[in-house]
């Protein structure tokens, strides 16, 4: 029997042509992809992302805002109100992006913390987004107890130390195609002493193509690329790797429930 595999992260609402995602949904399934949550970046499209989920039985979603987001910034009670559609399984994605540079991210981390509190609120797990701020992130994952709500970070790319406090609060790890990359070479020791049961894999569609798709627009399907490198720096089987990612998914997010058939 085939493994289980799932892209625990990708976006086909962002996929440059609105008709791309039907079609990048039939490629990934042909080439063995069997389930795949499609985060929400804003509140605008929710209506399209639980539309795209009920059409299609194997696509779960999320609710939430980008921290970079520029749109409706909802209160925890919208947020929740969002979440009580059957096929929102998570709260986000939410966190922090310092990517501009520096600056006031106050904002940033006030939209956070309202998530993580939606999150504990609707009994969801949260997926986090995190870039170039670790430790504003883990503080105040920390200080909003978020261990109680527990989810993803999604995209990690730390450090061992910044792991291991993530996981001792009892969070997952996704692993996305930045682990392919040439520059990678940090991030790939790591990923290969990260516990295989707390991990899970994405593609980040459209964002972050693998090697050897690199400069082109990511997809869903390719979530197998992550798989292999993966299980080369774990000395493991790409088919374990998948069975267990996927197990950890269903771990991950409670709500989310696998087809009987």
């Amino acid at each position: 029997m085939a493994p289980m595999i799932i892209d625990s992260h990708c976006h086909f609402h962002l996929l440059e042509e609105p008709e791309s995602a039907d079609a990048a949904l039939a490629e990934a399934r042909a080439a063995g992809v069997d389930y795949f949550l499609n985060v929400a970046v804003d509140t605008e499209s929710h209506d399209a992302l639980t539309g795209f989920s009920e059409r299609h039985a194997r696509v779960f979603t999320s609710a939430g805002v980008h921290p970079c987001g520029t749109g409706e910034d909802p209160s925890v009670d919208e947020l929740v109100a969002l979440a009580q559609h059957p096929r929102v399984i998570a709260i986000g994605e939410t966190g922090l992006d310092y990517g501009a540079g520096p600056g006031d991210y106050g904002w940033q981390q006030t939209r956070f913390r309202r998530h993580i509190e939606a999150g504990r609120a609707a009994g969801l797990p949260i997926i986090v987004h995190s870039r170039l701020a670790p430790a504003d992130t883990l503080r105040i994952l920390q200080e909003e107890g978020a261990e109680d709500v527990g989810g993803v970070i999604h995209c990690f790319v730390e450090d061992a130390d910044t792991a291991k406090e993530l996981l001792d609060l009892g969070f997952y790890l996704s692993l996305s195609g930045i682990l392919t990359f040439r520059n990678a070479e940090a991030l790939r020791k790591t990923a290969s002493q990260l516990p295989l049961d707390r991990l899970l894999v994405e593609t980040d569609c459209p964002y972050l193509a693998p090697v050897p798709h690199r400069g082109q627009e990511n997809r869903p399907a390719w979530v197998t690329e992550v798989i292999d490198c993966l299980a080369g720096l774990q000395q493991n089987s790409a088919e374990a790797v998948a069975q267990q990612t996927a197990e950890n998914f269903f771990a991950c997010f409670p709500q989310a429930q696998p087809q009987t058939s």
